[in-house]
């Protein structure tokens, strides 16, 4: 009898970084959890957002069955990862496997979750000030990516988040830091989007910051542009977006744009 064959391949640096793009880009998952009364799997869809340091934040209704079953029990799953054309299994893809953390209303960590999710799901405004609906965190335990045929992993969390320090410092600063180049600056967005994202022109808005990179947005189409090494402290946001903006107006052949 033989070994099975470990269709596993080793975790690098490539994978890591196409995880957290899937999570980061995400603006719907399919959350699994368990039914407090008969212990079934509930699968159903739910918004998705992430907080500073990459862990998924949904905003769920009381009255939503996988509110309370993640209640009774925060172990759950999401699935998470766009289907194109062609094979949907041919598509990259990722499970994370977390424990669910409700957010009180009350306090800085609720006032830092709910801009960074309604800047990014900003569609969600119509409902998240409603009694009935509370935000929670999904701290990931692990996770399964998919990144293709014979393109599996197996990852831990610390591989999925980014706990860089510099990320509770960059929460006093984003909002202000994230309206500023919106309002300001919306030349300099435009060359991020095209040059890194190789996005198409656009009505793009940048809609969080974080150690390791930020988002942007142009309606429904999410884009996530990594910084090329993470910040070192709140003031190094400015001077690396001074500088790509720079770069991506000399990749682009625009240099005599302003920003």
């Amino acid at each position: 009898m033989t070994d099975k064959k470990d269709v596993l391949r080793e975790t690098d640096a490539e994978a890591v970084r196409l995880a957290k793009t899937l999570v980061r880009k995400a603006r719907y998952a399919v959350i699994a959890t368990l039914d407090p009364a008969t212990g079934s799997p509930i699968a159903t869809r739910v918004g998705l957002s992430t907080d500073h340091d990459g862990t998924p934040v949904i905003l769920v209704s009381a009255l939503s069955a996988h509110t309370p079953a993640l209640i009774a029990d925060p172990r759950c799953s999401l699935l998470i990862g766009e289907v194109g054309k062609g094979d949907p299994l041919a598509h990259p893809r990722i499970t994370v496997f977390a424990k669910a953390r409700e957010i009180a209303r009350e306090g800085a960590e609720h006032a830092r979750i709910e801009w960074r999710y309604l800047a990014h799901q900003p569609k969600a405004k119509l409902y998240a000030g409603l009694g009935d609906f509370r935000f929670f965190r999904l701290e990931p335990t692990g996770a399964s990516l998919n990144g293709g045929f014979g393109r599996a992993y197996q990852l831990t969390a610390d591989d999925l988040l980014s706990l860089n320090p510099v990320n509770e410092e960059l929460a006093a600063a984003e909002k202000n830091a994230a309206e500023h180049m919106n309002d300001d600056h919306a030349q300099a967005i435009a060359l991020y989007a095209r040059f890194y994202a190789k996005a198409p022109d656009g009505s793009w808005r940048i809609t969080g910051i974080d150690a390791e990179g930020f988002d942007i947005a142009d309606g429904d189409d999410v884009q996530r542009i990594w910084f090329s090494t993470p910040l070192g402290s709140a003031k190094d946001m400015h001077m690396s977006l001074v500088r790509m903006a720079g770069e991506a107006r000399a990749g682009l052949g625009t240099a005599g744009e302003t920003a």
